[in-house]
C-alpha cells in the first residue's frame, strides 16, 4: 500500500512532462510549418511581382505623361502655325485687294493722265499768281525692271512697278502763294508725290522798281513724280517689285 502513493506521483509527472512537451513542440508543428512557407511565398510572389510588373509600369506611365506633354506642345505649335498661315494668307489677299482698288480708282491711264497733269500744273501756277521760271521738266518713268526701263541718273529712283512721270518745276512767288501752291498739289485729284522741294531767295536781276519788287520774293524747285495704272492691267512680276 506503501507503493501507490509513490507509484501515482511518477505517472502524475510523467503527464505532466508529456504535457510540457506537447505545449512547447506545439509552436513549430506540420500545420504551423506549411503556413509560415506559404507566407514566404506570397511575400516572394509579392517583391517579384513589384519588381517586375510594378516597377515598369510605373516608369511607363511616366515616359507616357512625358510623351503627352511634348505632343500638346507640337500641337499647341501646330496649330499656331495653321493660324499664322490663315493670318498672313488674309494679309495677303487684304494687301492685293488694296493694291487693286488703289490702282483702278486712284491712278489714271496714261495717256488721259497726262493731259491732265500738264493742264492741273498750269491751273495751279496761274491760280496762285506764281511765275514759272524753268520747267517744268517731265521725264517719262516706266515701270521696274520692265524691258523698256533705260531710265538713268535721279528720276530712275523713282521708278515704281507702274509707269509714270518725274517732274522737275520751278515757280517763283510770295511765300504765301508758295505754301498754297504746295498745298494744291498735295490735294489734288492727281496722284503727285512732292519727292524734293527747295527754297531761296530769287535772284535779284535788273535795277530800280523791279529789284525792289523781286527782292520779296521766293524761289521754289519742287521735285515730283506721278503715276498711272499698267496698261491692259498687267500685274508686276516678282523682279518688278523688288526692281530688280
Amino acid at each position: 500500500m506503501s507503493q501507490q502513493p509513490g507509484n501515482r506521483r511518477k505517472r502524475i509527472n510523467v503527464r505532466l512532462d508529456r504535457i510540457r512537451t506537447s505545449r512547447y513542440s506545439g509552436l513549430f508543428g506540420s500545420a504551423e510549418i506549411i503556413a509560415l512557407a506559404g507566407s514566404a511565398l506570397v511575400l516572394i510572389l509579392v517583391i517579384i511581382s513589384y519588381v517586375y510588373f510594378l516597377v515598369p509600369a510605373r516608369s511607363n506611365l511616366a515616359a507616357a505623361k512625358t510623351e503627352q506633354a511634348r505632343l500638346k506642345t507640337l500641337l499647341s505649335s501646330s496649330r499656331e502655325v495653321v493660324r499664322e498661315g490663315e493670318t498672313t494668307e488674309a494679309t495677303v489677299k487684304n494687301i492685293t485687294e488694296s493694291l487693286e482698288h488703289f490702282e483702278s480708282s486712284g491712278l489714271l491711264e496714261r495717256i488721259q493722265g497726262r493731259m491732265d497733269l500738264y493742264d492741273e500744273l498750269n491751273e495751279l501756277i496761274r491760280k496762285n499768281g506764281l511765275r514759272n521760271t524753268s520747267g517744268p521738266t517731265y521725264t517719262v518713268l516706266e515701270p521696274a525692271g520692265s524691258k523698256t526701263a533705260a531710265n538713268k541718273g535721279a528720276s530712275a529712283k523713282w521708278q515704281s512697278v507702274y509707269p509714270g512721270i518725274a517732274i522737275s518745276l520751278t515757280v517763283e512767288g510770295q511765300y504765301p502763294n508758295l505754301r498754297r501752291f504746295v498745298r494744291d498739289i498735295e490735294s489734288s485729284k492727281l496722284f503727285l508725290i512732292v519727292n524734293g522741294v527747295e527754297l531761296e531767295r530769287a535772284t535779284e536781276t535788273g535795277s530800280g522798281a523791279e529789284v525792289s519788287q523781286r527782292a520779296s520774293l521766293i524761289s521754289l524747285r519742287l521735285d515730283m513724280a506721278t503715276y498711272f495704272q499698267r496698261a491692259n492691267g498687267e500685274t508686276p512680276t516678282a523682279a518688278q517689285a523688288t526692281g530688280n
